[in-house]
């Protein structure tokens, strides 16, 4: 489903895109993603709404990493820079950090409490994976009952048949899909 409104209070969540992940091979070039969630990111910034910057990261001695058979880390170099963010997403003093240790960014950190104490009722989320981090935030922040919009064309995946699937089956349960620029047309404002 298209997007058709965008809650006067939302928050842009921008998931992993950070030093570490952009090094992974993606379906769509990385370089777009980040571009438009920089776009989008300056339209909420413009438009004094919450803009979260979520990244994934760990202790030295990976002591406070999941321990589960399947790990999706094992395939990942984590050098020093791993969880900095892209430099491009411009942080700025305003945006909320959040560090998550698990694909779902609601779970473990405060992300629900900082959307909760600024009145957000909606998301508009970006990010990589599709699959992982993006799908499962996403249907977490249902959960919690925020109206969620997914940015198509901000978000990409390691495995394009799991793109597909998130994108065009599974989301459109969740919330609404369309593309940063149709996004930005309902923003307050209009587009950026």
């Amino acid at each position: 489903m298209p997007a058709t409104a965008i809650d006067p209070k939302t928050a842009l969540v921008i998931i992993d895109l950070q030093k570490g992940i952009l090094q992974v091979p993606t379906v769509h070039p990385i370089g777009e993603i980040v571009k438009n969630s920089v776009r989008l990111a300056r339209a909420f910034r413009r438009a004094k709404l919450p803009v979260v910057l979520v990244n994934v990261g760990f202790s030295a001695d990976g002591a406070d990493a999941p321990r589960t058979r399947v790990d999706a880390r094992r395939s990942m170099t984590m050098g020093p820079d791993f969880a900095d963010l892209a430099p491009e997403l411009d942080a700025q003093p305003s945006d909320v950090f959040v560090t998550k240790r698990q694909p779902n960014a609601f779970h473990g950190t405060e992300l629900d409490l900082q959307l909760r104490r600024r009145g957000v009722t909606g998301i508009v989320i970006t990010g990589v994976s599709t699959s992982s981090g993006v799908g499962t935030t996403a249907r977490a922040a249902q959960d919690f009952s925020y109206n969620v919009t997914f940015a198509a064309d901000a978000m990409t995946d390691v495995d394009p048949a799991a793109h597909e699937l998130f994108v065009g089956k599974i989301f459109p349960r969740v919330g609404e899909v369309d593309t940063t620029d149709a996004i930005l047309a309902l923003l307050p404002g209009g587009a950026a």
